[in-house]
């Protein structure tokens, strides 16, 4: 064996040479694995191997590029370079594929005559989630191999295709007994040899993109089904241009577009605001303050209190990754209603089979006291929102557990140091704070309360990763991180209609800036009888006494026949007599004030957060409000976007609000300071 570099190694085993990367985690395309490729190939080429096979060491074939860095793709050699010394290869190369093989891993692959995985291996090119389109030839070579409309579904998505997918699609030539990748690639490599098998490059390739060529409306058409979800990226739209160059084009000219169009997403500033929630989503994951090397406890069984909405939907997040659960009710028929649903939420899933539904099932079982959780590792309460009914439901379960179990409440809003002084655990109680419905919804708040210990929270947060979740942890206030910030979207929402503006007017203005929805067709998905005040003083309370509770019940501030929103006559006169009796005169304001009014008063209130230390770091509040309330990631959330706005612009537009509209705009001492130093909130 030659060492090529310090991640590189070079070997001959008869007649296959074998080329070694090994650099972890992830085998990324660093200077040093690319350094490394360049000569390792150009040996290999030189030498008297018959085939070559391309392999990594670690637990992944090369996952992509080294984003950490972008400026050192710049430097030594390219990948084109790379490539191109393998596609003037005089004999077949095999890429030998196990974990992932994403982005520029797929493209070097692409790139070899050959590909074998093991079963459990996925390749993708999911540069579009970080609003990057393929740069090393993905959009070229793929359509080649998939056939245009294939490789489109793949590269828009983002998504990776399993190896049995790519074998059936010819990504794959052969799928290799798992744990034994290295001498399959190598008798795979010797069997092409022995059979003088072609060397077909992809790029020379045309029996996928043939018939295709001369027929634009395919494209088209593949855009326009796809409007509203590519709405407002520039990435998608380049892709599809690329992938019809690939068709229409010659190679090299397709490649030249690609790379245009490359520089052109890398340097945007959507695919500056996705890669700077990349690197928040993972750094969210670490909170200050927790040693290095706290390890999470093992959490193998589950127990729910409460199976309502809430409790159901939390249990299904566990028995997806196969965890038992135990869920537990005061009655029975409360218990039989709430089995019932998520029966039914099952049934209705996509592609559902009668054997997996069961499966699911099987691995929840229901019981009417909590005596029934004495071995669980892990409980999360999901009852009504009431402090003195949680203190009452952590006694009982402090009671029944074993002495090292979790306890976790659910709720949105309580004090979960209040909660744990119910128990003798205080330091193994925990808040995880699921969004509705907790099956669906990605963002999952790990509260912190002041006595959790550091394996707890580890634990949680190793909890929410097992559960395919994005976490975040907050500290102990009313509201956590993103319910906190959203109330004040839901209160500006109401001074709107106080100034006689129209509730699809203002929706629109928030939808064109990027949001799912506007502010009143959230409010009508999430149900307005969740969020109503007791009293009815809210326009949401009138609304719930006119039977108006959003769109379970056919209508809000839209009506819904037929399932799409249109504009209501019955909800205007309720807003009407709302005005009528709470409002003032009519407000003057552009369509930018509106939507600034909105967003300022978010970035405001994370300030605040930040201050009193609900939130460690702003883009922690980024990650949430994305996650939890559809902040659009192309902004970056409502923290990175203040940050590009400017903060003194921010402060100066709150103080103009401050005086037009009055004192909650007063723009917190933190963001003053912050602006006056020419700082950011997010570093």
């Amino acid at each position: 064996m030659t060492a090529i570099n310090s991640v590189t190694d070079l070997s001959l085993d008869g007649e296959v040479a074998v080329l070694t990367i090994n650099s972890p985690p992830v085998n990324a395309l660093s200077l040093a694995v690319r350094e490394g490729m360049f000569e390792g190939f150009k040996a290999a080429l030189a030498g008297p191997a018959k085939a070559v096979v391309l392999i990594c060491d670690g637990r992944t074939f090369i996952a992509g590029a080294d984003i950490t860095n972008l400026a050192d793709m710049m430097k030594g050699p390219s990948l084109d370079e790379i490539q191109a010394l393998m596609d003037g290869a005089d004999r077949p190369i095999v890429a030998a594929i196990h974990g992932t093989a994403l982005g520029g891993g797929l493209e070097m692959a692409l790139c070899a005559h050959f590909r074998v995985a093991v079963p459990s291996a996925r390749l993708g090119l999911p540069e579009i989630n970080l609003g990057l389109i393929p740069g090393a030839g993905g959009t070229q070579r793929l359509p080649r191999v998939l056939g245009p409309e294939s490789a489109l579904e793949l590269i828009t998505s983002g998504k990776p295709m399993g190896a049995d997918e790519a074998l059936a699609t010819g990504l794959v030539d052969e799928l290799v007994t798992e744990g034994d990748l290295k001498p399959a690639a190598l008798g795979f490599a010797r069997k092409v040899v022995r059979e003088g098998r072609p060397r077909v490059r992809v790029r020379d390739r045309e029996d996928k993109i043939a018939a295709f060529r001369g027929k634009p409306e395919v494209f088209a058409a593949f855009r326009k089904a796809r409007a509203d979800k590519f709405r407002g990226q520039v990435a998608p739209d380049w892709i599809i241009e690329c992938v019809q160059a690939a068709v229409e084009k010659p190679f090299e000219e397709g490649m030249a577009l690609e790379k245009q169009r490359f520089m052109q997403a890398a340097m945007s500033p959507q695919s500056t605001a996705r890669r700077y929630y990349f690197f928040a989503e993972r750094n969210a994951q670490k909170p200050p303050g927790v040693p290095a090397e706290t390890q999470p406890r093992a959490i193998r069984k589950v127990g729910v209190v409460g199976a309502g909405t809430m409790g159901g939907g939390i249990a299904m997040t566990f028995a997806h990754i196969g965890a038992p659960v135990t869920i537990v009710e005061m009655k029975q028929e409360a218990l039989d209603r709430g089995l019932s649903v998520i029966r039914q939420n099952y049934a209705r899933s996509r592609g559902a089979k009668p054997e997996e539904v069961e499966a699911k099932m099987g691995l929840i079982q229901g019981a009417l006291d909590v005596s029934a959780l004495a071995d669980v590792d892990l409980v999360i309460e999901a009852v009504f929102e009431n402090i003195d009914v949680k203190k009452e439901v952590f006694a009982k379960l402090d009671k029944a557990c074993k002495a090292d179990a979790i306890l976790a409440s659910n709720t949105s809003f309580l004090s979960i140091d209040e909660i744990a002084k119910a128990t003798g655990r205080a330091d193994r109680v925990v808040g995880l704070h699921f969004f509705s419905p907790a099956n669906v919804m990605p963002l999952l708040e790990v509260v912190r309360g002041d006595k959790t210990s550091p394996e707890t929270l580890v634990t949680a947060l190793d909890v929410g990763k097992r559960i395919k979740k994005t976490t975040v942890v907050s500290r102990v206030g009313p509201g956590f991180i993103a319910n906190r910030i959203a109330t004040t979207r839901i209160q500006e929402a109401e001074a709107y209609l106080l100034e006689g503006l129209d509730p699809a007017g203002v929706d629109k203005l928030f939808y064109d800036f990027g949001f799912p929805m506007g502010p009143f067709a959230m409010l009508d998905l999430v149900g307005l009888d969740v969020i109503a005040d007791p009293e009815k003083q809210s326009i949401r309370g009138w609304m719930v006494a006119a039977g108006r509770r959003g769109q379970k019940s056919g209508g809000g501030f839209y009506d819904y026949e037929g399932g799409a929103p249109k504009p209501s006559e019955a909800a205007a006169q309720v807003i009407a007599n709302f005005r009528k009796a709470k409002g003032g005169p009519a407000v003057e304001a552009s369509d930018e004030e509106i939507v600034e009014r909105g967003l300022y008063l978010e970035v405001n209130e994370g300030v605040k957060e930040l201050e009193q230390g609900i939130a460690a770091r702003a883009s922690d509040i980024d990650v949430a409000l994305i996650n939890g309330f559809g902040w659009p990631v192309d902004k970056g959330g409502p923290m990175y976007h203040a940050d590009q706005v400017g903060l003194a612009k921010v402060v100066e537009r709150l103080k103009a609000f401050e005086v037009k509209y009055g004192p909650r705009y007063k723009p917190a001492p933190l963001l003053e300071r912050l602006a006056a130093e020419g700082k950011k909130l997010t570093g």
